[in-house]
Parts: structure tokens; C-alpha cells; sequence
């Protein structure tokens, strides 16, 4: 048997501390790899995700903070989903899968379909390291077209489930979500950052965050530097220590995507 080569590669965070690695494994090559599009294109198209608690870009959070009332007992927050593909269950997301199927597709045929094809996917996860072949036996890979969206479900789904109780219980104002960063804005006069932190932990077992709390009225959130005023939020851009404002020359041979890219992303 011929094992097509994902080799494994490791990215190094250097703006945490002890600058941990996050494992990516490159999925062009492996056998499921057009599944897992056709996969996620599918879902989006029958099923679509709510995205209750989502926000979908910065421009989608700065008018999720506008409408936001602030008030001097308010104090920001953010969690962080600790090596959350790697986390995701597949059984229970599996199940999450087929009663949303069962609720939403009335096809019986369809249902089946998506859901061998998801067994198949999330079987597929192996990676190479040296001459080694490694199967990693529960959670995503991150590199798949399929991870974001499987491991939304399963996100969304404890969210709906458990959100409006904490969100009661602590007196959060706002809450949202982008990928696996939460920002939260709650009455610090009620309750504290460490409590609210400990609920989020009790979650699920695989579901572990670690929390950063606002210095100096600031704090860092995905791109954006946010600012608590007594009455108002501002925002500025933010960039991580490890971030060079070194571009491409527009005269030089490369690809013309690799010279926009710069330019999107500023």
C-alpha cells in the first residue's frame, strides 16, 4: 500500500509564552482531501451554521462594540480555546451532525451520504514525521478544508447549550466569538475574570481556555487594539511584536498574489 505524504510541520507562536508549536499538517495531498471541500460546501448549502456568536471579521466586531452600552463597571476579556482542533471530539460531533441532519434534511439518502462522508474525512488523519506514520485517533487536523467547519458544529452547538446560562450567571453584556479567541465585556462589579474563566473550563472536558484580561483599559483582540473609555470604546490597529512591515517590491519577480497579499492583509 502507497501512503501519500502529509508531512506534519510546526509552527512556532512567539508571541506566547514559552512559544509553544502548533502542528499543521499540509492536506492537498491526501486522499480525502476533495471530499473534505465537497464536504464543506455541502454543509454550507443544505445546512447553513446559525453563527449566533460569531462575529465574521473586524469590520463585523467594531459594529458589534458600537452597539454595545458601556458603562465604568464594565472591564474586557478574552478567552482563548487551548489547541482547540486537536480537541474536538468526533464521536459527540458526530451526533451533533446527524440530529441537525435528521432536523434540517428530510432526504434519509442525503442524511447517509454527508455522514459517510464524514467518517471517511475524519478517518483520514494521519501524518507523517521522519520515516514514521502517526494516526491521530480523535480531534481535526489543522490544514484540512473541513476542520473549521466540523469543529464550528460542535462549538455552536455547546454555545447554544451553555451560553445563556453563563452569560446570566456572570451578567456578561456582550460576548462573541471568532475561530477560537472569545471577547467578553462583563460587569466586573457582579463577578471576575477567574470565575468566569472556571464555567467556560466546565464546559466540556476537551474544552480548555486560557483568559487575558484588559491592561490600562486596553486590550489586544485579533488585529484590533481596544480601548475602554468611561462612556465609549475605541479601537486602533494592533500588531503582534513579531510583525515586519516588510513588503514585496512591486518591480520584483514574484507572482503578482504574493505582492496583494501583503497589501490585503495591511
Amino acid at each position: 500500500m502507497v501512503v501519500r505524504r502529509q508531512r506534519v510541520k510546526g509552527l512556532i507562536k512567539l508571541h506566547k509564552p514559552d512559544k509553544p508549536i502548533r502542528p499543521v499538517v499540509n492536506w492537498k495531498n491526501a486522499p480525502a482531501y476533495r471530499l473534505s471541500k465537497l464536504f464543506t460546501e455541502k454543509i454550507h448549502r443544505l445546512i447553513p451554521l446559525p453563527n449566533t456568536f460569531n462575529i465574521k471579521n473586524t469590520q463585523n466586531l467594531i459594529q458589534n462594540l458600537d452597539d454595545t452600552p458601556l458603562l465604568s463597571c464594565h472591564s474586557l476579556a478574552s478567552l482563548d480555546v487551548t489547541n482547540m482542533y486537536s480537541n474536538i471530539p468526533i464521536g459527540e460531533t458526530k451526533t451533533i451532525l446527524t440530529d441537525t441532519l435528521r432536523r434540517e434534511l428530510a432526504n434519509p439518502q442525503a442524511q447517509q451520504e454527508i455522514l459517510k462522508w464524514y467518517d471517511v474525512i475524519t478517518r483520514q488523519n494521519y501524518f507523517t514525521h521522519n520515516k514514521d506514520v502517526i494516526t491521530q485517533y480523535d480531534g481535526l487536523p489543522m490544514g484540512a478544508p473541513s476542520s473549521g467547519l466540523i469543529a464550528e458544529m460542535f462549538l455552536q452547538h455547546t454555545e447554544h447549550k451553555h451560553l445563556p446560562h453563563i452569560t446570566h450567571k456572570h451578567k456578561i453584556i456582550n460576548d462573541c466569538r471568532y475561530v477560537d479567541d472569545i471577547l467578553i465585556i462583563f460587569d466586573s462589579a457582579h463577578t471576575n475574570i477567574q470565575q468566569i474563566l472556571n464555567d467556560f473550563n466546565t464546559l466540556h472536558p476537551k474544552l480548555q481556555c486560557t483568559a487575558e484580561m484588559e491592561k490600562d483599559h486596553t486590550l489586544n483582540y485579533l488585529d484590533f487594539s481596544i480601548h475602554k473609555t468611561p462612556t465609549d470604546i475605541n479601537t486602533a490597529i494592533y500588531r503582534k511584536p513579531t510583525f515586519t512591515d516588510a513588503i514585496i517590491p512591486y518591480i520584483s519577480n514574484h507572482p503578482a498574489h504574493h505582492k496583494y497579499a501583503t497589501v490585503r492583509f495591511l
